[in-house]
């Protein structure tokens, strides 16, 4: 797969490695996301890139000096009895400005708790002659060690890079597909590099699935368990707590009931999941996130959502090797699947774009009751930025569609809103195919939506 993207993480990256002094970077972000392949890029052949594992720090000191070797002559033929050794005698005899990535470096840490230390000495001595990227997957453990006020390394980096999932429009790029085929692709495999190149692998997705997830020995029916070993202590939980929002559980006093456990008890491991991006606590538009009580929690990305979805409920077919029969179920509620990510799409388009003359902020959905006997939701609700108006919005992952009938529908529920008084309304279409009736004024067809979020 080609490299996409990542031209202003690049640019940083650069900015830092080609100045004078020597540059202190902290690369981070959850696995599969292409981090190690952006070094790669950003590195030089005369620099050193070494990868760290969990073996003992003896060996990875011997390890790394056999790397360093490959560009510094005889520097592995010394026995160094310690990190601060190496780096020592590593900045003695580097004649020219060189980059040294340590990758994976969590590993290091753990095998040598002095380590993160040593190499604030050597940063506050300001007589690196080398600059030093320290690159890893473990968000909690690079929290620990760089982030927080009370980490050895707090405050010495000059760069601090998360490297994040990437978005639709390179997905499209990549498979070199028409936008409704990349919106469906994006709701299985979202933005993480390495899924997209095994799904490039095949010739279609439900080859990919059949191949990749439906399958006993399949490439990632373990993957969720690798993404949590690094940052949860209890994976069992997680899992459960996952494998409940993915089907359908969302209110915390539900997920308490399921897990036969007070609500209380439940806020750490949430929140823990809210930080390393896996879930997001979602409220009605207009609501404030300390008081309300109407909040539901989903999961933010695709693939892990996909996988609660269907892969664990199917977890004792796939391993008879009945991922066929998955596969058949799968076809039958893959479109409403896809419609919830097609309508977080829309949401995230329209949060900060110009429509209709307005531009608008943070979008979200709506629910609520606005009388005693009516329960209304709306797909797509945001402000302008002046607070003049109010954009609803309809989505919907089905042809044939009447947008007259559905526009109507959407002015008669806007006007119930609580918080739509004195604002002018903006009804928005946002649909799969053009609709029967040839509307066009307002409608936002997949095309539309993958180019407003380049």
């Amino acid at each position: 797969m080609n490299f996409v993207n990542r031209t202003e993480e690049q640019a940083r990256i650069s900015k830092i490695l080609s100045a004078e002094k020597a540059g202190f970077i902290v690369v981070y972000g959850r696995r599969r996301c292409g981090k190690s392949t952006l070094l790669k890029y950003a590195l030089t052949e005369k620099d050193i890139y070494f990868m760290a594992d969990q073996t003992e720090s003896t060996q990875q000191i011997t390890l790394l000096a056999q790397t360093i070797a490959i560009q510094i002559e005889g520097f592995d033929l010394v026995k160094y009895p310690n990190w601060e050794a190496l780096f020592t005698t590593l900045n003695q005899r580097v004649t020219e400005r060189i980059t040294l990535c340590l990758d994976e470096f969590p590993y290091l840490a753990k095998s040598s708790h002095e380590l993160p230390a040593i190499i604030q000495k050597l940063i506050d001595k300001g007589e690196n002659r080398f600059h030093l990227i320290i690159c890893g997957s473990s968000q909690q453990l690079m929290h620990g060690l760089i982030i927080d006020s009370s980490a050895p390394l707090y405050g010495r980096a000059d760069l601090i890079l998360k490297v994040k999932p990437m978005k639709l429009p390179y997905l499209q790029e990549v498979l070199q597909c028409n936008s409704i085929d990349a919106i469906t692709e994006f709701s299985v495999w979202g933005g993480v590099p390495r899924y997209w190149e095994l799904r490039l692998q095949e010739k279609s997705l439900m080859d990919a699935l059949q191949m990749h997830l439906f399958s006993s020995l399949g490439t990632l029916i373990e993957e969720p368990l690798r993404l949590f070993v690094d940052d949860m202590r209890d994976t069992a939980q997680s899992y459960t707590i996952l494998s409940l929002i993915g089907n359908g559980v969302h209110r915390l006093s539900e997920i308490a009931a399921r897990l036969e456990k007070p609500s209380t008890s439940l806020g750490g491991p949430l929140e823990k999941l809210v930080q390393l991006g896996y879930i997001e606590r979602e409220l009605p538009f207009g609501e404030n996130e300390k008081n309300s009580k109407k909040s539901y929690y989903k999961i933010t990305d695709p693939f892990v959502n996909f996988y609660f979805t269907f892969v664990v409920p199917n977890r004792s077919l796939i391993e008879i090797d009945k991922g066929n029969l998955v596969l058949e179920r799968l076809t039958k509620s893959f479109p409403g699947y896809t419609s919830l990510w097609w309508e977080k799409i829309c949401r995230q388009a329209v949060s900060g774009s110009e429509i209709n003359g307005f531009t608008w902020g943070f979008a979200r959905s709506w629910w609520g009751n606005v009388s005693r006997d009516e329960r209304i939701e709306i797909d797509v609700v945001a402000e302008s930025t002046n607070g003049k108006a109010l954009l609803v919005g309809e989505c919907k992952w089905t042809e044939s569609e009447n947008a007259a009938r559905l526009i109507y529908e959407l002015e008669e529920k806007a006007q119930k809103l609580p918080f739509s008084k004195g604002k002018t309304i903006i009804p928005c279409l946002f649909l799969k195919t053009n609709p029967v009736d040839k509307i066009t004024q307002r409608v936002f067809l997949p095309n539309d939506i993958v180019k407003m979020l380049k």
